[in-house]
């Protein structure tokens, strides 16, 4: 169930909060590898390390690198707060959080709900940036990420929320479930889209699963399925779901082309509650087949269908100094992806303006 090799760290090439990215000699060859200093201790050039290969030796994707398991010979490690929440539980490498359950109680148990917050659902990581910016171009004040634990459990793996947060897009992030790594932590989903609302004072809430989700070619084997009981827990806890849709007129699998089969699975059968699903504004023929598609799975009738422009979002990603990219492909590869995911987010952005005039008439 897991190859494990031991190493050796020639070079240190890079690092973030939460990880740093080296190169290790293993079974004679140089290869990248990731360190969760948090999880293994400190690392430096020379040292002997165990690694797990499985995900390079199946040649996968995004998860497809060497993980340092241990640094041999390294001094003990302890904890370093007063946290008792497990999260990787029962696995060698679990470890112990301050769970904002514990933080910041009493706000939780005496938190009014979501009260109308949009909380927008992408059923992919690289949605976010497009979703977080539409927010902000529509007139989000604060949007937050709420990362669920279908896909990578450490947050820090992302590359994407540190650019995101640096260029001012996300104003903070909590990691549900099993994931771990956020500024918050939160020991479920519900906890997660709380504290985004009562302790970060995001006016717009985007989750979605971190980086890597798990597809297996079936309907029900695949992680983003989560993303409708995402939109369940927000009008559950009086928010106002959002649903990203995933689109794409480049992706050459039947499956994924136009509307996605995970889109339709998530809203036709997942979802039991009334979401607001944002639809893209494209081009005649594309635009053509995406209503179509919506319209054959009835999803008018369960659902409020908005049609929006997502150029906004785009625009505001370049203006920020943000480049985007998604399985290899860039915006100008294959527009309708990009802009269904920025049209979520300035729904949810003018979702968010209406509810601040309603509450305070002039704001």
């Amino acid at each position: 169930m897991i190859r494990l090799r031991q190493g050796r760290v020639v070079a240190i090439t890079a690092a973030r909060p939460g990880v740093v990215e080296v190169n290790v000699e293993v079974d004679g060859e140089r290869a990248a590898a990731l360190v969760y200093p948090d999880l293994v201790g400190p690392v430096a050039e020379g040292d002997a390390v165990v690694l797990n290969t499985t995900a390079v030796a199946l040649g996968l994707g995004t998860g497809g690198t060497h993980l340092v398991v241990a640094v041999e010979g390294a001094e003990g490690t302890d904890i370093a707060h007063g946290g008792r929440v497990m999260k990787a539980r029962y696995t060698p490498l679990q470890a112990v959080v301050r769970s904002v359950e514990e933080t910041h109680r009493d706000v939780l148990e005496t938190s009014s709900g979501l009260e109308g917050t949009p909380v927008v659902t992408a059923p992919l990581h690289s949605m976010v940036a497009m979703v977080a910016a539409g927010a902000k171009a529509a007139g989000a004040k604060r949007v937050a990420y709420a990362m669920t634990d279908g896909s990578a459990l450490p947050g820090a793996f992302s590359r994407l929320v540190p650019r995101l947060r640096g260029a001012g897009l996300l104003d903070g992030w909590v990691t549900c479930g099993q994931a771990f790594g956020g500024e918050l932590e939160a020991v479920t989903l519900w906890s997660g889209l709380l504290a985004a609302k009562e302790v970060l004072a995001a006016d717009v809430v985007v989750v979605a699963d971190g980086p890597g989700n798990l597809g297996t070619d079936t309907k029900w084997g695949v992680s983003a399925l989560a993303g409708g009981h995402a939109l369940n827990a927000t009008e559950t806890l009086g928010g106002r779901p959002v649903a990203a849709l995933r689109v794409s007129f480049a992706d050459r699998r039947e499956r994924h082309w136009g509307l996605s089969h995970h889109s339709l699975t998530i809203l036709k059968e997942v979802a039991t509650c009334h979401a607001n699903i944002a639809v893209p504004l494209l081009e005649r023929e594309q635009r053509e087949a995406l209503w179509d598609s919506l319209r054959a799975a009835k999803l008018e009738d369960r659902h409020q269908l908005v049609e929006v422009v997502g150029a906004p979002a785009l625009q505001e990603l370049e203006s920020r100094g943000v480049e985007i990219e998604s399985m290899g492909r860039r915006p100008a590869d294959d527009p309708a992806f990009f802009l269904a995911a920025g049209a979520a987010g300035v729904l949810a952005g003018r979702m968010a303006v209406g509810s601040r005039a309603y509450r305070a008439p002039g704001a």
